[in-house]
């Protein structure tokens, strides 16, 4: 895709001294949401990277996305910034002058549209939206894959955007456990969990094919990975629970044999190193969050969406089985 060039990011607001006609023009991008989030829109990013190189490029996204970002070789500025759930934040720390650019990728608006608005930005590139009238943007199409959809947006502006150039670099950490199948039980929400007594399933199919399992977790899911390395009967070095750092996990994930997961950040990480995966969808289809289309990730789905919001396992998830998953993981390459 192109040579990346080398850059330090930073992480806070600033003072606005030197920006504005005597710096750099300055490019405010909104995706205040998680990691499988700014993962999908890195190739939006890159395009934004290629289509305004003068610019300091300033992304509002949650703190902890800062290795992450930096890992785009996109972003020069981390702007904290986050709120419950997928919501839009009430304001951003923004401070001197209005952006010369400000793009709306965290959604169709018409909320994160005048979080942005209020910044009065010289250029507002976002989707169009009747509660918001004066942007003059193209449609908003809710079945569209997410990588697509922000490429679409700033094609409508004219800046050229690939889908594809998702790729992150190769971790210069090693791999704390090189050559493992690394599942992943937890996601953001309770219907894209699938059952964790199927993962031990999945864990023991695997150890008698002499393979290793290792076991990751987010920050809050401790009793989640817990539980499983219970029932898999895992050794205490192969659990990684409480939320590995960024570095750490990158490095995991790209020296993995396979990634098991839902449709959660973890995956969107093993897309972004091509690392072999197996990706089990539901509520959600994989049209609209899926893996780019190559043998080495399979996504599993039966169907029909539901609610990505329900408080239990949605059905369409528990219609993958355990022999499934097995057996796509028996069909992948190595990687």
């Amino acid at each position: 895709m192109g040579e990346r060039r080398s850059r330090t990011l930073t992480v806070g607001a600033d003072d606005g001294q030197g920006r504005g006609p005597q710096g750099p023009p300055r490019l405010l991008v909104l995706r205040a949401l998680g990691l499988g989030d700014l993962l999908a829109g890195v190739p939006a990013l890159r395009a934004l990277r290629r289509g305004f190189p003068e610019h300091e490029l300033v992304l509002a996204a949650p703190a902890e996305l800062a290795p992450a970002a930096a890992a785009t070789a996109a972003v020069d500025r981390l702007l904290p910034a986050s709120a419950p759930g997928r919501a839009v934040p009430e304001s951003l720390g923004w401070t001197g002058p209005p952006p010369d650019v400000a793009v709306d990728l965290h959604g169709n608006g018409p909320p994160s549209h005048r979080l942005l608005m209020r910044l009065r930005p010289l250029r507002l590139l976002a989707f169009a939206h009747p509660g918001t009238p004066e942007i003059d943007g193209p449609p908003w199409d809710a079945r569209e894959h997410e990588r697509d959809r922000w490429c679409r947006l700033l094609q409508a502006y004219g800046i050229d955007a690939d889908p594809n150039d998702l790729r992150l670099p190769r971790p210069s950490a090693a791999s704390p456990a090189p050559g493992a199948v690394v599942l992943h039980p937890g996601a953001g929400a309770p219907a894209r969990c699938w059952p964790v007594e199927r993962y031990a399933a999945v864990a023991a199919g695997l150890r008698a094919r002499g393979l290793r399992v290792v076991v990751t977790g987010g920050a809050r899911e401790d009793d989640l990975v817990a539980g499983l390395a219970r029932r898999a009967g895992l050794p205490g070095t192969d659990v990684f629970g409480g939320g590995l750092p960024f570095d750490r996990l990158s490095a995991l994930v790209a020296g993995a044999r396979a990634v098991v997961s839902g449709d959660t950040g973890i995956a969107h990480l093993a897309f972004a190193h091509a690392t072999p995966s197996v990706t089990l969808f539901g509520p959600v289809a994989p049209s609209r969050w899926g893996p780019p289309p190559h043998p080495r990730h399979r996504a599993l789905w039966h169907g029909p969406e539901g609610d990505p919001h329900g408080r239990t396992t949605d059905p369409a998830l528990l219609r993958i089985t355990t022999d499934d998953v097995l057996a796509a993981l028996d069909g992948l390459p190595e990687a």
